[in-house]
């Protein structure tokens, strides 16, 4: 099992980043596919969710508005959009798979290996 997570980088406030996700090794279109962000010293925490097949989608109150999750299940890869970024969604960014969808990150059986967003002011 593989995911692959990209897109990641530096970018100033009021910027734009997307970040891609490619899975391998797991039946990609059964999964709910989640992103989550774990800034310094702090908890990771849950960003947004995107139905096995994309119908449905969740992100926290603080990205409402900015970020888009999809995914294309033709390419086993799920993306996040981040438009209007702010220091504050400065993280490392990991995606995750589940098959029972949440916010817990206890819930999801597999992750990436995370990519950095640093977002300067």
């Amino acid at each position: 099992v593989q995911l692959q997570a990209c897109g990641g980088g530096l970018v100033q406030a009021g910027g734009s980043l997307r970040l891609s996700c490619a899975v391998s090794g797991f039946t990609f279109g059964s999964y709910v596919m989640g992103w989550f962000r774990q800034a310094p010293g702090k908890e990771r925490e849950h960003v947004a969710a995107i139905s096995w097949n994309g119908g449905t989608t969740y992100s926290t109150d603080s990205v409402k508005g900015r970020f888009t999750i999809s995914r294309d299940n033709a390419k086993n890869t799920v993306y996040l959009q981040m438009n209007s970024l702010k220091p504050e969604d400065t993280a490392v960014y990991y995606c995750a798979a589940t098959r029972v969808p949440g916010t817990d990150a206890r819930q999801y059986y597999y992750w990436g290996q995370g990519t950095l967003v640093t977002v300067s002011s």
